[in-house]
């Protein structure tokens, strides 16, 4: 819900961009655990590898350069979050889509840390790699939809540190 404003079909497009970064992000995660264990979404629905063929350029990009990821959440954060030059609503998306990252990381996290090597592949392991994956998948498929909508796309708890974020 965008109650400060119009919101301008630029101000739409440029909202959505910045969720191909948690996009990109739980892709190459669920083809992780789909190559390595054959496990995950992609290994038991290959047809969700079609995911992968419009965003291949940008995974090839972004698994390219060494720290892309760091790279890509500092430049957004001090150029478009802080930059109060730009609409809030822009932000607002921009803010939610490094948060969603961040959630993505600290799962990525404790799967690759502690579940992974005590579990080592399994039906729990399984469980969990598609419950981070759908969840994040999820939550990125509500975003853009609504902010191709022109709303704020409202995620308990996340929203609230978004506002808490962006002026």
């Amino acid at each position: 819900m965008t109650w400060r404003g119009n919101v301008t079909a630029q101000d739409r497009l440029f909202g959505s961009l910045p969720y191909l970064l948690p996009l990109v992000e739980v892709c190459l995660l669920a083809l992780f655990y789909a190559v390595r264990y054959d496990i995950g979404l992609f290994a038991q629905f290959p047809i969700f590898t079609l995911i992968l063929v419009p965003l291949s350029p940008l995974i090839r990009l972004y698994t390219g350069f060494p720290f892309a990821g760091l790279i890509v959440f500092i430049l957004l954060l001090s150029l478009v979050v802080r930059n109060t030059n730009i609409s809030r609503f822009i932000r607002f998306n921009t803010m939610q889509a490094i948060l969603l990252d961040i959630l993505l990381i600290l799962g990525r996290l404790i799967l690759n840390m502690v579940l992974e090597p005590i579990l080592r592949g399994g039906l729990i392991l399984d469980t969990l790699v598609n419950v981070v994956v759908l969840g994040i998948l999820a939550a990125v498929v509500y975003c853009v939809s609504q902010t191709v909508l022109g709303r704020e796309a409202q995620i308990p708890t996340l929203s609230d540190a978004v506002n808490m974020q962006v002026p």
